[in-house]
């Protein structure tokens, strides 16, 4: 018997820590291409968006599910600049290049996840660059400016 409680555990907890570590390298990784270039708080502004819309209804439940969603062709592609983080679908590749800064953004997302911190977006689900305004910003409320990106709810 406790055997085969072991395996149970053993499978259970496996697809935890591999679900665990996908939503840490999609979160990571939208950092990376979003916010590489803004200090700490902006890196975490960032994730909590992320984190913001699993919590919605209006969005996918996973933080891997939230960074990926696109608008895609039948062959599964993203069409070019219809998804959620310009990044994904801008026809670029989504390796990153900077090793440092990757590891940057993995320890803020990892900051994020572990310790109490509170909202610094206001329960913001939008976010875009201060350098553009996009048509949608007009139909939703402004919370917070956090270094290069402004967030709306």
């Amino acid at each position: 018997m406790s055997s085969i409680i072991f395996l149970y555990l053993k499978k259970n907890l496996c697809l935890h820590f591999s679900m665990v570590a996908e939503s840490l390298i999609c979160l990571a990784l939208n950092v990376y291409f979003e916010a590489r270039n803004q200090p700490l708080a902006g890196q975490v502004a960032v994730t909590q968006v992320v984190l913001n819309r699993v919590k919605s209804s209006d969005y996918p439940s996973t933080p891997c599910e939230v960074v990926y969603q696109a608008k895609t062709y039948a062959s599964g592609f993203p069409v070019k600049y219809k998804c959620q983080f310009t990044w994904y679908c801008d026809g670029l590749a989504d390796k990153p290049k900077d090793k440092k800064a990757f590891d940057e953004a993995l320890r803020s997302v990892i900051t994020v996840l572990n310790f109490p911190i509170s909202d610094l977006t206001g329960g913001a689900l939008f976010y875009h660059a201060r350098t553009v305004y996009p048509k949608w910003a007009s139909q939703k409320y402004r919370t917070v400016q956090i270094a290069d990106h402004i967030f709306y709810r």
